[in-house]
């Protein structure tokens, strides 16, 4: 009787290690799989060195622009008034560059001409002064005395961007006016249009 007893002890004893022993496993593998399922999965450093970020332009009025992040770098999105895209072919004797021969842009940007965009109605181009670095003010409208940051822009200012770190003015689309500190017009990046008002920067096709 006392054997029976002793054996029936061990058969528990052994099916609560089996137990145990199963659910320590599992338990042991969910730690285990989940850094490495974690490792598929695109990391917040690997977006921001790459990954096309979506935009909704959708709420932008003419005449306004916003700014986003991609690949680290803010980059401009900007909805040109009516008026404003008619114009841009007619003040090439103000600007460096006009044709953005020694510009950073995709090849089909440089194919529309001085709109450089994909539709005219919206420039989408980098932020960064291509001078020393820093971001241009944004002064959307032509205005015959045109003041930003306490600065006369001129009497034929036809809108566009004012950077206040050193001077340096680019017109709607980008195009560095002549004499000033920075030596070409602010780089394009590579983006397409989703649909008309949500566009992917970082990305030549969707």
């Amino acid at each position: 009787m006392e054997s029976l007893m002793i054996d029936s002890v061990n058969v528990v004893r052994r099916r609560l290690l089996t137990t145990a022993t199963a659910g320590a496993a599992g338990v042991g593998f969910a730690f285990a799989a989940g850094p490495f399922l974690a490792s598929w999965r695109p990391s917040a450093r690997a977006k921001a060195l790459g990954d096309p970020v979506e935009v909704d332009m959708g709420k932008l009025e003419a005449g306004q622009m916003l700014k986003v992040i991609w690949r680290g770098q803010a980059v401009y999105v900007v909805r040109r008034t009516a008026a404003i895209i008619d114009q841009l072919a007619n003040h090439d004797e103000l600007l460096l560059d006009p044709q953005s021969n020694d510009s950073r842009q995709p090849d089909y940007i440089k194919s529309q001409g001085a709109a450089r965009a994909r539709n005219p109605e919206y420039w989408i181009g980098s932020a960064i002064c291509t001078h020393a670095g820093c971001s241009p003010l944004g002064a959307p409208r032509a205005n015959n005395a045109y003041q930003l940051a306490g600065v006369d822009l001129g009497g034929k200012w036809p809108g566009g961007f004012y950077c206040a770190c050193h001077g340096s003015r680019y017109d709607l689309s980008g195009r560095v006016f002549k004499n000033m500190p920075a030596p070409r017009n602010l780089p394009i990046p590579d983006y397409a249009f989703i649909n008309p008002t949500r566009v992917l920067i970082g990305a030549a096709t969707v």
